[in-house]
């Protein structure tokens, strides 16, 4: 099931890649703008990458991205996925109003993976223009338990 969602999102983000009329910031750190009216929420993460260091195989560390939503319209939150199963992302379910901030928990289970560099993507689904989007990243060092 998680690979079919996986396959639809990613589905979905290279068909809107390609009209995206938006712009980032220089940051990069602005996942949605809206088109000529500014009639759609925004969702600008403060920071688009967490490093969480080494860990050890089996830990489970968690991080929270804040982001604001600078549109105009209330934010909604539908869906998140992460590009692993072994990533879960928790995010508000009430509307986020222009404005106003909140925060995706992502949750990172290092159990059975291999060691070395690994890095995780969210794909997010929100009432914005486009619906679909790439959102922040994780990554870290997986180390063997001694």
């Amino acid at each position: 099931m998680k690979a079919l969602l996986f396959t639809f999102f990613a589905a979905m983000l290279a068909v809107t890649a390609c009209n995206n009329q938006g712009t980032k910031s220089e940051k990069g750190n602005v996942l949605d703008t809206a088109t000529a009216g500014g009639h759609y929420p925004v969702m600008t993460f403060e920071k688009q990458l967490h490093d969480f260091g080494n860990v050890t195989e089996g830990e489970v560390v968690e991080y929270s991205f804040k982001f604001t939503n600078t549109g105009e319209k209330d934010l909604l939150i539908n869906n998140a996925e992460a590009s692993c199963g072994c990533t879960v992302p928790e995010w508000p379910k009430e509307p986020i109003k222009p404005g106003e901030s909140g925060y995706m928990k992502v949750k990172f289970d290092s159990k059975g993976r291999p060691e070395g560099h690994t890095e995780k993507e969210l794909y997010i689904q929100a009432n914005t223009n486009p619906p679909m989007m790439n959102g922040p990243r994780i990554q870290c060092m997986i180390v063997k338990k001694k």
